[in-house]
């Protein structure tokens, strides 16, 4: 579990390099089949190593802010310089998987529009496109039949502390429940389980 510190820590900090990312998501009225509620959209994406992780890198506080930075990783990453505040800080911790490394979480909502147009940009003038980053991917929040959908997601190989970024966000965002997250993760490990051979 990563040690959480306040942004005004971290930045005290000496000799650490700060990592920041971001979960944009906006709400949305589309269906899959036509029939299954989208809900909403949360983007992350494939990086260059096949792990998923949210758009960001990272940035060195002494040249520029935390939100500058992490501005000028998105517009490297999804072609759009999103602007981000302070208000969209949710979280500082201690890398659990990396020494001397603070990583940065923010969120932040943005419309339907805004995020397809975003998808967009994010192959057609991204310079990352295709080298750092191998896709944007947007999170399925619903549930099919064998675990399809969110918990299938979840069984994925994610970089760091992204996955548990990511339950934290869908719950203090109000996108799913907690007892629907409960069910994901249960049928999560279930399914890596099974994929390793181990039956229990």
């Amino acid at each position: 579990m990563a040690e959480q510190i306040t942004r005004e820590d971290a930045l005290t900090r000496e000799g650490y390099r700060h990592a920041c990312h971001i979960m944009l998501y906006g709400d949305s009225s589309a269906k899959l089949f036509g029939k299954i509620p989208i809900k909403h959209i949360v983007l992350m994406q494939m990086r260059f190593d096949g792990l998923l992780g949210f758009p960001g890198g990272l940035v060195n506080p002494s040249e520029e802010t935390l939100e500058a930075g992490l501005s000028r990783e998105l517009h490297e990453e999804v072609g759009v310089a999103v602007p981000v505040g302070v208000d969209n800080h949710v979280s500082s911790c201690l890398s659990p998987s990396c020494p001397r490394l603070i990583t940065h979480f923010y969120i932040k909502k943005m419309t339907e529009s805004e995020l397809k147009e975003m998808e967009k940009a994010a192959v057609a003038t991204a310079t990352d496109h295709g080298l750092e980053v191998l896709g944007m991917v947007r999170v399925p929040l619903y549930f099919l039949k064998n675990g399809g959908g969110l918990p299938y997601f979840l069984s994925h190989s994610f970089i760091s502390n992204s996955r548990a970024q990511l339950l934290s966000a869908l719950q203090r965002c109000g996108l799913l429940s907690q007892g629907e997250l409960e069910k994901a993760v249960r049928q999560a490990e279930q399914m890596r389980r099974t994929r390793s051979g181990d039956p229990h």
